[in-house]
């Protein structure tokens, strides 16, 4: 019997918090016609550091504390392919002392359901020493606005 996670559909816009707009590209189709698998995975991580980026709170050259992806996973409903304007929903699943897990779901534009959702985890960590560090204040107080009852 599968897990209830793996029979449910694919989830609607009001599972996620905030919305990041991406234009698919021509090199994202692949030998089928449709998004690869793997542009899934590139659209959650670029989702979630626009937004880091957006509030000031992450400069990818330069900030000494930075979230690294440790998980990902994601589950197909339908296909998207170049031309097709991409939205990734995003929404704080669980927030923890240094890691923080996302809800993500990629739809095509103004559709109201997701073609693909999925989770990614970040494990904050010390540019230096490449150590677990404490979520910063600042990326806290962000993340808990994108808790989604």
């Amino acid at each position: 019997m599968a897990a209830e996670s793996e029979r449910r559909g694919p989830p609607e816009r009001a599972a996620f918090a905030k919305f990041v707009p991406i234009a698919t590209r021509w090199s994202d189709n692949d030998a089928y016609g449709h998004l690869n698998n793997v542009v899934y995975y590139s659209l959650f991580d670029t989702a979630v550091n626009a937004i880091l980026i957006e509030a000031g709170l992450l400069d990818p050259s330069a900030s000494p504390i930075v979230g690294v992806v440790v998980e990902t996973s994601c589950r197909y409903f339908s296909s998207l392919s170049y031309p097709d304007l991409a939205e990734v929903g995003v929404a704080v699943e669980h927030l923890g002392r240094t890691s923080v897990r996302y809800h993500l779901g990629v739809f095509k534009a103004g559709a109201p359901t997701a073609a693909a959702a999925g989770r990614f985890t970040h494990v904050y960590v010390d540019r230096q020493t490449n150590r677990p560090f404490p979520i910063p204040e600042a990326h806290r107080d962000l993340m808990e606005t994108m808790i989604v009852g």
